[in-house]
C-alpha cells in the first residue's frame, strides 16, 4: 500500500468517525465538538491539495511506507 492510498483511507475514516461522534442524531453521539475534528481533517486535505504537503504522509514515509510514483 502506498502513502497516497493510506492517507485517503485514514482521512475518510477520521471524517466518518468524527461525524458519528459529533452529530446529535447519531446513535454514537458523544459531543458536538467532534465536528471540529472533521473541519481539521477537511482543511488539512484542502491545503495538501494546494501545497502537496501532508503531515500524515510525512509520518508514513518515516515509518517506511512507499510513496506513489
Amino acid at each position: 500500500m502506498t502513502t497516497d492510498r493510506a492517507v485517503r483511507i485514514m482521512a475518510g475514516s477520521f471524517i466518518l468517525l468524527s461525524l458519528a461522534l459529533g452529530v446529535p442524531e447519531s446513535p454514537l453521539f458523544v459531543a458536538k465538538y467532534f465536528l471540529w475534528f472533521t473541519v481539521f481533517v477537511g482543511a488539512n486535505l484542502l491545503q495538501s491539495g494546494f501545497t502537496r504537503f501532508c503531515p500524515a504522509e510525512s509520518i508514513m514515509v518515516k515509518l517506511g511506507m512507499k510513496r506513489l510514483g
